[in-house]
């Protein structure tokens, strides 16, 4: 078993400190790394699909998740107001209100829909100390989060739409799901009080989820407080089950901030906001990343895609113009030396590094590089400038 927390920490990624407190991981720069072209390889997914991305602020006031239904639904799970200058505000718990209100902001027609808002933005979960563990439960989190603003006649091709975004991601990650969940609601205060809601929100998904062919589980008690949704479950080596992506429907929190928009009959209508995330949380699906590939992440991921070895200090200069040339072209490429041990140490030291290029005298005097691959084959010795361009199309290579 790959645990995250034992790798993550032996690999350099993340780690924590009980000064800056319990469920706040900080990243090192090759866990930067890795994030970064995550969520870079998320945000150019969902342009192509037809996302607008927009900032919002972590905090708001107590009364906009009073409007949501956050702090009646959720409180518990939100960190507790803070005073300034005479208003209540809160570290937000989602992201959802945020959107609603940005897309009130504006007139809008039927036209301007379906309008599918993205954002990488910051929340916070007051989690309990006991449930804390490594990245995949925190209380500070990055989510890739997005809503969808649409007609009703539009929810079930955004919700196949968002469904295929997710799977075509996964593809990409190397994940598999191990299920797909439709989370029902259960007993108590939890949920919003409005059977008729519940009863076609969830028509709708079992709806995309039978047309699709997608095997799913029901589950009571796991809906979203405003919404039923289909969760997509991921396991762990040691078997622990979690959620990393999602797509809800909802029409409370339309009602709530009483969006609107203008449609061909010249009336104002209700839309329907669908929430998605492909990832999920960044913490999480990285620290699943770690586990399924043991560190050895894609090419395309990985914080270190080429490791210049010099054979010895002579080839010093040609180890360092290489990287240099590979920077330029968008890799991430580091320099191991001499004064890191014998080439086979380097060698095994960079064991998890998709490409090591290797530079004895020969190659250094004809401007060449040997390849050395991750599973251990060799490339026959090539021109330096060829060898960064076949490294370039190893790393564009992502599974569809």
């Amino acid at each position: 078993m790959n645990d995250h927390r034992k790798l993550g920490r032996e690999l350099e990624l993340f780690d924590t400190d009980p000064l800056i407190g319990a469920g706040l991981p900080y990243w090192l720069p090759d866990g930067a790394a890795v994030r970064h072209a995550l969520e870079e390889y998320v945000r150019e997914a969902e342009r192509r699909a037809g996302y607008r991305h927009v900032y919002s602020p972590v905090l708001g006031k107590r009364e906009l998740y009073e409007i949501s239904g956050h702090w009646s639904h959720y409180s518990e799970d939100m960190f507790p107001p803070m005073d300034l200058g005479g208003e209540q505000v809160v570290l937000r718990p989602s992201l959802c209100p945020h959107h609603a209100v940005i897309f009130r902001s504006r007139g809008r027609s039927y036209r301007d829909l379906p309008l599918r808002m993205a954002e990488l933005g910051g929340m916070f979960r007051a989690e309990l100390s006991g449930v804390l563990g490594g990245l995949t439960r925190v209380r500070a989190i990055q989510l890739n989060d997005a809503h969808i603003f649409c007609r009703l006649d539009q929810v079930a091709d955004e919700v196949q739409s968002a469904l295929e975004l997710i799977r075509e991601a996964h593809r990409a990650l190397g994940i598999e799901a191990a299920r797909y969940r439709l989370s029902l609601p259960g007993k108590g205060g939890k949920y919003v009080a409005d059977p008729e809601l519940w009863r076609r929100a969830g028509a709708l998904l079992v709806q995309v989820l039978e047309e699709a062919g997608i095997p799913y589980e029901e589950a009571g008690g796991e809906a979203a407080f405003y919404g039923p949704k289909i969760d997509v479950q991921v396991v762990d080596g040691a078997g622990r089950e979690s959620t990393l992506s999602t797509v809800q429907v909802d029409f409370h929190q339309p009602a709530r901030f009483d969006l609107g928009y203008i449609g061909p009959d010249g009336k104002r209508h209700r839309p329907v906001m669908v929430h998605r995330a492909v990832i999920g949380s960044v913490e999480r699906a990285v620290a699943h990343l770690i586990e399924v590939h043991g560190g050895a992440f894609p090419a395309w991921l990985a914080p270190v895609q080429v490791l210049a070895l010099p054979l010895s200090e002579e080839q010093r200069p040609a180890a360092e113009a290489l990287v240099r040339r590979c920077i330029g072209a968008g890799l991430r490429a580091e320099l191991a030396g001499p004064e890191h041990g014998t080439l086979g140490a380097r060698v095994r030291a960079g064991r998890l590094v998709p490409y090591q290029a290797v530079i004895g005298p020969a190659e250094a005097a004809a401007d060449q590089v040997s390849l050395r691959l991750r599973d251990g084959s060799r490339l026959p010795a090539r021109p330096t400038a060829e060898a960064v361009e076949q490294v370039l199309a190893g790393v564009a290579v992502r599974p569809s």
